[in-house]
Order: structure tokens, then sequence, then C-alpha cells
């Protein structure tokens, strides 16, 4: 043993089982020691030294240094999505010390949540998940700042100026069409993005920063395969045919908005045509269907309609059933008399999940959820504005009421038709578009994402990289991978963008096109102004010049920055996007997009002001060759230059690094729905991808 060292036998407490020796009782002096209280401290004895307590914020300084760690304090992040990743993505940023963060969620808080959204529990459901998740996260550290909003993140009140107010703006969606959202607001606006998705095992984190990496469009989507009206409609052959059936034609027929144009094809090909004419008949029979909602016979009269009468007249085309089993028709009497020990037992049939029911059973579940759905019908209509449009429900895989009807009604067709049913757990997943998420992976993305946002934050832009976690590759789990290039050909963020203050009580569209001529240079150059629904002026449509912006109707859907009136025109308004597109062949300009910021101007002041004091340098398009140049003043069915028409992307899998992409098409001043849309279906390995609602 070393001389300076001391040996200390370790003692164990009285009565443990390694007290081995008698304790001695003290003695009368001893006991008297021990009485006695300790001496008092001296006045001028120094204070006694307490150990260092390390804080949170030493702990992320030591980590971070100095300079990210002040960064990081100070930043004003938002997170769009408070889901499987957006859960543990704010529990990273509350712990990282992250200043103020702001949450936007229009969802509410579903059982099939809890498995892996680890911030939420049972007595959460039904209730905001931005509000709990906010709550929860607090916990981890009260200091953070954290503002919720249960709204949806294409509301006009998150406009360009807002998304400006955000150092990083983190999206952690499974919506293709509010990713592509946050995407163009956050070029817009100018601020850098941090996409993220998972796919199962794999996931995917990407940095965005306008013309220094590639945007979430830069790249086109996979192609996903489609089914066709007649397959749908007439010969299904897979559960998924009749889950489609169920969710976008039966139940928007009798609840929602008739014939779907966003779901079928409609298109009057010589081999659909005479069946598009007996649809279109079934259309005009459902609708008058309709109008006994909440009757005793109205739960008889659709089902006698779609699985009687409908597949009687399917099996009479004897030539479509020469290769293949024709359906059965069902009698809905001698059904609902085999279905006795189901009523009986139908609230319990209805907690079960995982149990494929049978045809009777699926019969109670139809009657009930027909129920139950029109009495929340009649609700709506006797609550509706006057004025207001119809009320509709829509299919929502949370929605129990809708989705009992959507694997009801599929499964008795899949009886119908000689196919497998589905469980209602299976139907929901199908339907819903539910992609299998694993709560690891959703972690180890998040823990990227924050990764990530600290090269953001330094500005390290070249450093920054896109990952790709790919655990059943045999390289590596993570491959990092350089950021791309921006694609020079993207109609989303090769765009230059320009914000305008307009006074929307003055403010012509004639007044717009000079504010462009004169401010943006343009000047004689043919130039083509449209917004999300279509082209508002060019060189030979100069009708709509002396109209006020708000007055521009054009009867469609409606946009994101577009109202519509009691007579369904669309008009342009605050927080609204207009697309100024250069028809010159020789020297031409990339796309410009007007971010339209309403504000009060004086009568002595134009009603269209920019803070631009010369005409900027907007960039030219790069040259394509003579047999690539196309006529490129509009796109393709009514979309909108920012929202170029692309198709569902497989997420967590790597993306090709550039595209050739065709220059649009020229397009008519009003649009009309596509005639040509088809329902869209991709099958992921179990996981049905139907097309973004």
């Amino acid at each position: 043993m070393d001389a300076n060292s001391v040996q200390v036998e370790p003692t164990a407490p009285s009565g443990s089982a390694h007290d081995h020796t008698k304790q001695q009782p003290l003695q009368p002096q001893q006991q008297q020691q021990q009485q006695q209280p300790p001496p008092p401290v001296a006045q001028n004895a120094p204070p006694r030294k307490r150990s260092a307590v390390m804080t949170r914020d030493s702990y992320n300084q030591q980590s971070l240094g100095a300079s990210l760690h002040s960064s990081v304090k100070q930043a004003r992040v938002l997170m769009v999505g408070a889901g499987g990743i957006g859960c543990e993505l704010l529990k990273n940023l509350v712990l990282a010390g992250f200043g103020e963060i702001h949450v936007v969620d229009l969802d509410t808080i579903d059982l099939s949540n809890l498995n892996r959204q680890f911030l939420f529990r049972h007595e959460h459901i039904k209730k905001s998940k931005a509000l709990v998740a906010k709550d929860a996260a607090q916990r981890f550290n009260p200091n953070a700042k954290i503002v919720s909003h249960h709204a949806n993140i294409k509301d006009t009140e998150f406009n360009v100026p807002w998304f400006r107010e955000f150092n990083i703006v983190f999206n952690a969606l499974d919506n293709l069409e509010a990713r592509r959202h946050v995407n163009k607001m956050c070029l817009a606006a100018d601020v850098p993005l941090i996409e993220s998705g998972t796919t199962g095992f794999n996931g995917q984190v990407q940095v965005i920063k306008k013309g220094v990496t590639a945007c979430y469009d830069c790249t086109p989507k996979e192609t996903p395969k489609s089914f066709p009206v007649c397959t749908i409609r007439s010969t299904p052959s897979q559960p998924i045919h009749c889950i489609v059936w169920a969710k976008s034609y039966l139940l928007n027929e009798i609840f929602g908005a008739s014939e779907d144009q966003a779901a079928f094809d409609h298109s009057e090909d010589a081999d659909n045509a005479h069946e598009i004419q007996e649809l279109r008949r079934e259309a005009a029979a459902l609708k008058n269907i309709r109008e006994t909602i909440g009757g005793a016979e109205f739960p008889v009269l659709l089902f006698d309609k779609v699985f009687r009468s409908d597949i009687e007249r399917l099996r009479s085309v004897e030539d479509m059933w020469k290769s293949r089993r024709p359906p059965e028709p069902l009698q809905y009497e001698n059904l609902l008399a085999r279905s006795v020990d189901a009523l009986s037992s139908k609230d319990m049939l209805l907690t079960k999940d995982q149990t494929i029911w049978s045809l009777e059973e699926s019969l109670v579940v139809f009657k009930d959820s027909l129920d139950r759905l029109s009495k929340r019908w009649l609700q709506l209509q006797k609550t509706k504005d006057p004025a207001g449009p119809e009320p509709i429900i829509t299919f929502d895989k949370d929605d129990i009421d809708t989705l009992d009807f959507v694997a009801a009604s599929a499964n008795i067709r899949s009886t119908v038709f000689g196919i497998e049913r589905k469980s209602r757990f299976d139907i929901k997943q199908m339907a819903g578009n539910i992609i299998p998420a694993i709560a690891t992976t959703n972690a180890i993305v998040a823990g990227l994402c924050v990764l990530q946002s600290f090269k953001v934050l330094k500005g390290e832009y070249t450093q920054a990289k896109e990952v790709f976690l790919t655990p059943f590759a045999p390289a590596r789990l993570l491959a990092p991978d350089k950021a791309r290039e921006p694609n020079p050909n993207c109609p989303v963020c090769g765009v230059y963008n320009v914000s305008v203050t307009v006074d929307l009580s003055r403010a012509t569209l004639s007044d717009v096109v000079d504010f462009i001529k004169d401010k943006l240079g343009y000047g004689d150059k043919d130039i083509v102004v449209n917004n999300d629904v279509g082209i508002l002026y060019d060189a030979d449509e100069t009708d709509n010049l002396p109209k006020k912006l708000s007055e521009l109707g054009i009867t469609l859907h409606l946009p994101t920055g577009c109202w519509t009136s009691a007579d369904g025109d669309t008009g342009i308004t605050k927080d609204g996007f207009l697309t100024v597109i250069d028809e010159d062949d020789d020297d031409t300009t990339v796309n410009v997009i007007i971010d339209i910021q309403e504000g009060v101007l004086g009568d002595e002041e134009k009603p269209v002001k920019g803070s631009l004091t010369s005409p900027p340098d907007i960039p030219r398009k790069p040259k394509q060759p003579a047999s690539e140049k196309a006529d490129s003043v509009g796109l393709p069915n009514g979309k909108h230059a920012l929202e170029a028409d692309q198709s569902t992307e497989t997420k967590g899998t790597k993306r090709a690094r550039s595209v050739d992409e065709e220059p649009p098409s020229k397009k008519t001043k009003v649009v009309k729905p596509s005639p040509t849309d088809v329902v869209d279906v991709e099958d992921g390995g179990g996981a049905i991808v139907i097309d973004d609602d």
C-alpha cells in the first residue's frame, strides 16, 4: 500500500446483513458528547463552499460552444406537425435550449397515435395535438417558450410576413399538399426549411435554402399506380378496389359532393363510354335516395340500389364475366333475417378492430353507421347558414362513423365479388393512407433534424447534408449525401419572389399590371399574370384589367389566398400569390411570384406599392435546346405556377438529383376540372397510399 494512502473500512448500517458483530451500548460519557450541540460558528469565519451545480444551460454550452449555444437560445423556430416525428422533435428542441418554439397542427389525438407519439396519453384522445404537445413538452424545460396553434398551416393568418419571423422552419408532416405549401412559403419568405419524413424503418432529412439547395419540388414524385373507373366501379378484384369505391364514391354520393371529380376517370374513351353513361344514371338514382336520409326506408333503399340492382345490371353484361367470377346480388330482407345474432351483440361488435366481420356483421355495422351519419347530416342541415354551402361529411380515418361506413360497405361489396374481406384496422390503414410508423425511426430522424439545424444557425449550408436512414442497406445505417443544388427549371424555387402592398378597396388588375411593367422592369414585354385558378391577364386577354382584385371571378375550387362569395366567384385577396410569366422567347426571365399583402394606402398614393427603388435583376431562364422549347405561359389543369402537378413520393427513398421537365402548356382563362382524373393508389408493401385529400 502507498504510504500516503489511507484505507478506510466500509461500515454497514446497523442490522444489515453485513453487521456480523454485536453493537456495544454507548457509555454515559459518550451519550453526553453526542447530545451536546455543535460548537458555534465564528462570526468572521468564511462561508462554507458549496459544490458547483451544473445548470441545463451550462451543459448545453459545453456541448455546443458559447457562440452556437447563444444562437440556439435566441432562435425563433416553427415546427409544423405534432405527430410521430413532431413529438420527438419538439422534445429535442426544448432540451437543446431553443428560445421560442411555435407548433402548428390541425389534427386531434387518436388512439392509434399513442404507440409512437409519446407526449400523448389515453386521456388526451380527441384533444388538440398542438395544445397537448405544448403542455407535455413544457415539463422538459419550464423556461422554454412554446406557442401552440391548433390550426391549418394553410390558413391565411400564416402568411409570408409571419414565416419571415422565424430563423428555421421544421416540417414534420405526413401530407404531400401541406409539405408543398410550407416549402413554397419558406421560399417566398427566404427562411431555411428542414424537411423530414419516415416510412417504416426508412427516413430522410433535407435542408432547404432558397438559391443554395434544392427544394422539396425540385425533383418529380414517383407516379403511383392507377386504377380506372371501370376497375373500381365494375370489376373489382382486390380489397383496395372495394375500399376506394366505398370511400371515394359511395360516401361522397350520399353525404358528400356527388361524383368526386378528384377520384374518378370520367373520360369518354371508347372502352368506357357506355359504362360511364350507366354510372351517371346511378348517380341520379343515388341523388333520389339521398332525399330519404333520416327515414326508416333509407338504409333499405341504399342497400338494394348498390348491392342488388346495380349488381344485377352488371351480371347482365355477360361478356364481362366470361373469364371471371360474376358478382352475386344480395337481398336486404334475407340478409337482415340472418343477422339476428349479430344485432344482439352489436355493441361488442363495434369494439372489434382487428376482427374480420362476417357478411351479417357487416350489414349490422352498415345499418348502424348509416343511422349515425344520418343524424349528423340532419343536424348539419338544421344549423347551416342559409347563404352558406351545403354541408358535407367527408371521410376521416379518425372519424369512427365514416370509418365504420366505409369498412362495412367495402366488406359487403367484397363478398358480392368474391374478394376477401378486411378488418376495420386494415381498412383504416388502407383508406386513411396510413404508412407503418416506428417510434425508433421517428426518434432518429428528429435527432438528425436538430443536428442539421445547428449547421443552419451557423450558416454552414455547404456542410448541410441530405441524410437517409436505410437500416437494411448493405453499407451503413445513415447515408449522408451532399445537398443537391437547386434545379434551375423548378417551378417552385426557380422563381423570383417579391412582396407588394395592395389597397384592396381600390386596386384593380390594371394597377397590378402597371406595377409589374414599371417597377419590375418588364416594359413592353408580353407577359402572363395568373393565380392559383387560372390566367388573369395576357396580351390577348384584357377584359379583367378594369376589375378590382376582389372582383375577379373564376368559378372553381378555393385555393389558399382566395375567397369565395355567395355566388361562387373567386377573387384575389390579402396573402395571395400572383405569378408573372415572361413570354419573350429570346431573353426570358424566370417566373416572378408576387406575394400580395393588404395595406391601407393614401388617396394620393398608387393602390399598389412595393419596396423596390429600381427594377430588380430578375434571373434569366436557362437556354433550352430548340427541340425542347414549348409554349410555357401557363400550367396544366389550372395549377398555380407554385404548385406544379407532381405525383406522390414515397418518403424515405433517395430521389434523383436532377430532372428534365417539360415546359407547361398554355391554358385557357376559365379552367374546368380535368376529365382524365383517376383513382391513384400506391401499393407500398402492405400500405396503400391513396392520392392526398
